[in-house]
């Protein structure tokens, strides 16, 4: 039994060093090799791995943040977790193939609806990305038309707030931007240069009581709330610099104030973006910072990718999603 044992041990070694795609294949040879490749140990060790490399993650394929806090030992017993089936489900290579062999009748869908005259989308963008990095996500938009191109620049108003950028996605699909800053220009630039946190003017703080305790929330000024009345979804940037100190508790407070479903629908898609200032800034992982921020507290559909301000690099993934789960709102 022992030798047996030690047969196992070198078998699962040797398993580590291949892919999981690798082992999937080999698991289709034979009906041993299917049992062999499903150990829950060494897909624990894949998960645990592989995971602060993933670029993206949305509201179907968190993992559960328990499988982290726990040891193995405490829930391998009973079986709770199948981490194969959470890693095929959570890896980015995953989501892609499930997406892909999805039936094809969602391309007609789209070719009838664009038969059909339609408004723009627009999303309304915020976030402490917007302001506390050293490139601008917003600038780097507007001057990559290789990346982006500007189909329109502001030339009304909602209640006082511009009307936004219109933009165009792969020369088709055009959509709309409206940039809400907590802050002005000028006091933004004074908080970068003396990393301070600005005083954020587009909430304020209320009180309620839950239970016996007091407890706060945040609602939003007028002036935003008639950009959330109108906006077909919401785009969060969020700062994912490491060296940075982070409330994220006060950040999903935010959220909560903006994607409220007192001032519009329910479902509407929220797009986050994970982003820092340049490539060779340390980030914190995407799954991290959507376990921090709590996204599995929210009700509407949500993605998280990874984003660098100087460069754009991720920036069309999450606008792709983003205007994909738009139009199948507006088609229901």
């Amino acid at each position: 039994a022992a030798l047996n044992g030690f047969q196992i041990d070198v078998q699962l070694n040797i398993m580590s060093f291949l892919s999981p795609q690798d082992l999937c294949r080999l698991g289709s040879t034979s009906c041993y090799w299917r049992a062999a490749v499903q150990d829950p140990l060494l897909w624990r060790y894949f998960l645990l791995r592989d995971l602060p490399s993933w670029s993206s993650i949305d509201w179907k394929s968190l993992p559960d943040e328990e499988i982290f806090n726990k040891a193995f030992s405490e829930v391998s017993d009973n079986a709770l977790y199948d981490y194969m089936a959470i890693y095929k489900r959570s890896c980015p290579q995953g989501r892609r193939s499930l997406k892909s062999s999805r039936p094809r009748y969602g391309t007609v869908t789209s070719f009838l609806q664009s038969l059909v005259t339609q408004a723009e989308p627009r999303f309304a963008m915020f976030g402490p990305g917007l302001e506390e990095l050293d490139n601008s996500l917003v600038q780097k938009m507007m001057a990559c038309p290789e990346i982006l191109l500007v189909a329109g620049l502001p030339h009304r108003q909602i209640h006082g707030i511009g009307s936004g950028v219109s933009f165009q996605f792969n020369n088709n699909q055009k959509f709309n931007i409206v940039t809400l800053y907590s802050t002005t220009s000028v006091e933004r630039r004074r908080a970068r240069e003396e990393q301070a946190v600005a005083v954020n003017k587009m909430f304020y703080q209320e009180s309620s009581t839950v239970g016996n305790q007091q407890a706060m929330h945040y609602s939003v000024i007028a002036q935003v709330r008639k950009v959330c009345e109108v906006v077909d979804g919401f785009i969060y940037v969020a700062n994912a610099e490491a060296h940075r100190e982070h409330d994220r508790q006060e950040e999903l407070a935010r959220i909560l104030a903006m994607i409220d479903p007192a001032l519009g629908p329910p479902n509407r898609p929220l797009l986050v973006l994970s982003c820092v200032s340049h490539v060779g800034v340390k980030r914190i992982p995407c799954v991290y910072v959507a376990h921090q921020l709590q996204l599995n507290l929210l009700h509407q559909p949500w993605m998280m990718q990874d984003t660098v301000a100087a460069t754009l690099d991720g920036l069309l993934n999450g606008i792709e999603w983003l205007l994909e789960e738009a139009n199948c709102k507006s088609a229901q």
